[in-house]
């Protein structure tokens, strides 16, 4: 595939950033408050349209190298056992905004992560029912959305290793926060893979196909790989990186964000996770001084940690950061690490405080 990709810049947004932006949504971080991110504050990245479609008609067709093809409608799958996962989900793009030079795409500063329950029929079920071929390297996931990226019409398409693919906490889910998937969420079938950056969860799925060899789609092999220099093949995204957010303490500035607090004891709050290993610790500092965070019990496998610090607010300019560290011994950076397309920004965060 050849290399079509647009030029990192810096200084004002474009008009097409700008266009992105008021179309796809981040979760307000006022709402880490909330242990599941309620539907409508979920973030959003949509990479064409929100296809039409009807639940009642719809069919999950899983095809290619199986030994019994066969065809799913929604109600026959919700008839199924199902299981139901806490999973955070983070968009892979997530704090581009805040690197330069960036590539233009979507503006993510760093709400392009949320938690939602996802309820569904375990993948795997669905494969075996199949019986997937020993021969097969890869399993392909098929959404309806169709549009045009790097001059190439497609599907959005991804791809899993069997290996990853037959994960008992793979689903196929239909329901979001013990409701039907909303059209946006990618009703009324989308795929979650726990773990992983958002773009693996395909959404408006609609067929499953096994292959023999390696899956070449335009968001496999063209997009979402980290890469320090521009042409490299680069190293694909797969799982999230180590990461943590404050909600911003006090009240907010309309136009520049900016906040105010008074001065006093004041409780900090916020949310951790990694799709690497289970989080093992939260530092918070104030003006550069680290502390340790109080960290609560984990609500689930595949489920962000809540944590929270006191801080005693004394009168002036303060610099507030957040940084967790996971059971593998990563840490989140303190400057953004370097990407040509901005992926994987896990930088420790900066919220600027005003103490009255």
């Amino acid at each position: 595939m050849p290399e079509i990709r647009r030029p990192p810049i810096v200084g004002r947004y474009t008009q097409e950033e700008l266009a992105l932006a008021s179309r796809n949504s981040g979760m307000p971080l006022e709402a880490l408050r909330y242990d599941v991110t309620p539907a409508g504050l979920h973030y959003l990245l949509i990479h064409f349209d929100i296809p039409a479609a009807d639940a009642a008609s719809w069919r999950l067709r899983i095809e290619g190298l199986v030994s019994t093809p066969r065809a799913y409608g929604v109600a026959e799958l919700q008839r199924m056992p199902a299981r139901t996962l806490r999973v955070t989900m983070e968009c892979a793009g997530n704090g581009r905004a805040q690197t330069s030079p960036r590539y233009p795409s979507m503006p993510w500063l760093e709400e392009g992560v949320s938690t939602a329950e996802w309820t569904g029929v375990p993948l795997l079920v669905l494969l075996n029912a199949v019986k997937v071929k020993s021969s097969v390297k890869e399993i392909v996931f098929h959404g309806a959305d169709r549009g045009i990226d790097r001059g190439i019409e497609h599907t959005f398409s991804r791809s899993l290793v069997p290996q990853e693919a037959l994960r008992e906490d793979v689903l196929v889910a239909y329901a979001m926060n013990g409701q039907p998937l909303l059209p946006q969420h990618g009703a009324p079938l989308r795929l979650v893979v726990p773990g992983w950056y958002g773009m693996a969860s395909v959404k408006w799925l609609e067929r499953i196909e096994a292959i023999d060899h390696a899956f070449e789609g335009v968001q496999q092999s063209g997009s979402y790989h980290f890469r320090s220099l521009q042409g490299e093949k680069g190293v694909p995204c797969t799982r999230m990186r180590v990461n943590s957010l404050m909600a911003p303490p006090g009240i907010p500035d309309y136009y520049g964000r900016r906040r105010t607090v008074d001065a006093g004891p004041v409780e900090i709050f916020g949310r951790a996770w990694s799709g690497d290993a289970p989080v093992r610790k939260v530092e918070f500092a104030v003006d550069g001084q680290w502390q340790d965070a109080v960290l609560d019990a984990p609500v689930g496998e595949h489920a962000w940690r809540r944590w929270t610090a006191r801080w005693g607010a004394q009168r002036g300019a303060h610099e507030l950061r957040c940084r967790a560290t996971d059971e593998a011994g990563a840490t989140q950076p303190l400057e953004p690490p370097r990407d040509v397309t901005g992926f994987g920004n896990n930088a420790a965060q900066r919220v600027e405080v005003m103490v009255r």
